[in-house]
C-alpha cells in the first residue's frame, strides 16, 4: 500500500514513528561526536551502515581513532559488544568456537566464539590469514555459524565493524572479493584538519587516559529493540521508482565503464538503496531522494570494482574512476 492511498490515521502514525526514528539517529550521532573529534562523513557512513542491517570495513593508517569510534558506538548502543584482535596466528576457532569435551559428562559441549554478539569489532582483519577471515563469511552473510554439524543463530541485531590497515602496510593480508562483497560499506579514514586535530590534541591531553578520549561519559541512547524498530522504518521510507533505477544503473555502469576490469554486482544495487533509506532517515526526510544514494555510492562501490592497471600505474584512484562515473550517469529530477 502506497503512502497515497493510505488513511489519513495511518498516514500520520507512520510519519510521526519516522520523526522518532530521525531523532534517535540524530541522538547517536550526537553522542558519537563527543567522543569522535571530526570525522563526521565517517559517523554518518557508520551509522547508515547500522541503520540499513550492514556491516562496514573501517580503512586507515593506525591512530586515527577506527577503534575509538567503534568503542564509542558499542557505549551508546544497550546491546552486546564483542572485539576480536586479528594476528597472523588467529584460527578461524577462534572466532566462531569450537567443541570442548567435558570430563564430568563425558560428553562434548560447544563453546560459542565472540562472533555470537550484537556489534563484532574485527580489529585488523587484514593482519590475519584468509582462512581465519573466511571464518566471517557464514556470520555475516546467513546470520549464523555451523558448529559441529549445528547451525547456530547470532542475535539481532547483528554488525561487523572491521577496521583495516591500507594494503601497502606491512604483515596484511589483501581480503578476498567474496569477504569485500559481504560488506555493505568500505568506508575511509583520513587524517584530520588542522582545527579538528588542534581540538583532538586539545581534549586527549585534558583526558586522564593517556593518549585516547574516553567513552565512559557517553550515555546509553539505544537497545537492541531499538535499532531493529531504525531498521524497520527505514526500510519501509517512500523510494520512487525513477530513484531505484538510479541506483541499479550506477551499479550497472560500473561493469562496462572504461577503466574498471571489475564491475559491482547486484549485492551493490541492494546496498545503494538499504543506504539511501537509511541516509534519508538519518538526515529526517520523508523519502528518499537521489543524493541520498549519491552520498554513499562511493562507500558502497570501491570495494566492489577492481582498477585496470594503466590506470593504477598513472596515479588514479578507484574514487577519482568513480567520481567520473557518478558525475556522469544522470540522476532523475523529482
Amino acid at each position: 500500500m502506497t503512502e497515497e492511498n493510505e488513511p489519513a490515521g495511518g498516514q500520520t502514525h507512520a510519519a510521526q514513528q519516522r520523526q522518532r526514528a530521525s531523532q534517535l539517529a540524530q541522538a547517536i550521532r550526537t553522542e558519537l561526536h563527543k567522543a569522535v573529534v571530526g570525522q563526521a562523513a565517517v559517523i554518518d557512513d557508520v551509522l547508515t551502515a547500522l541503520i540499513a542491517g550492514g556491516h562496514v570495513l573501517l580503512e586507515g593508517v593506525p591512530g586515527l581513532g577506527k577503534t575509538l569510534l567503534v568503542r564509542a558506538l558499542a557505549r551508546c548502543f544497550g546491546g552486546e559488544f564483542a572485539r576480536i584482535q586479528f594476528t597472523p596466528d588467529l584460527m578461524p576457532s577462534d572466532v566462531t568456537g569450537h567443541a570442548v569435551y567435558d570430563l564430568q559428562t563425558e560428553q562434548f559441549k560447544l563453546r560459542k566464539g565472540p562472533v555470537f554478539t550484537n556489534l563484532l569489532l574485527a580489529d585488523e582483519i587484514n593482519r590475519a590469514p584468509a582462512k581465519t577471515q573466511a571464518a566471517l563469511l557464514e556470520a555475516m552473510q546467513e546470520r549464523q555459524v555451523t558448529l559441529e554439524g549445528r547451525a547456530l543463530p547470532i542475535a539481532q541485531p547483528f554488525m561487523v565493524l572491521a577496521t583495516q590497515n591500507p594494503i601497502e602496510q606491512e604483515g596484511t593480508y589483501p581480503l578476498p572479493e567474496a569477504e569485500l562483497d559481504r560488506f555493505m560499506l568500505k568506508v575511509r579514514m583520513d587524517y584530520p584538519d588542522a582545527d579538528q586535530e588542534v581540538n583532538m590534541v586539545r581534549q586527549v591531553s585534558r583526558s586522564t587516559r593517556a593518549d585516547m578520549l574516553d567513552v565512559q561519559p557517553l550515555r546509553t541512547v539505544l537497545q537492541a529493540k531499538d535499532v531493529q524498530a531504525l531498521q524497520r522504518i527505514a526500510s519501509e521510507l517512500p523510494m520512487d521508482d525513477q530513484v531505484l533505477d538510479y541506483a541499479v544503473r550506477l551499479a550497472r555502469t560500473t561493469r562496462s565503464w572504461p577503466g574498471l576490469t571489475l564491475g559491482a554486482g547486484p549485492r551493490a544495487s541492494i546496498a545503494l538503496v538499504r543506504c539511501a533509506r537509511a541516509r534519508a532517515l538519518l538526515r529526517g526526510g520523508e523519502f528518499v531522494v537521489p543524493d541520498d544514494i549519491k552520498g554513499c555510492a562511493l562507500a558502497v562501490l570501491r570495494h566492489r570494482v577492481r582498477l585496470a592497471p594503466e590506470l593504477d600505474i598513472e596515479g588514479l584512484s578507484v574514487d577519482q574512476v568513480l567520481g567520473q562515473l557518478l558525475d556522469q550517469v544522470p540522476a532523475p529530477r523529482l
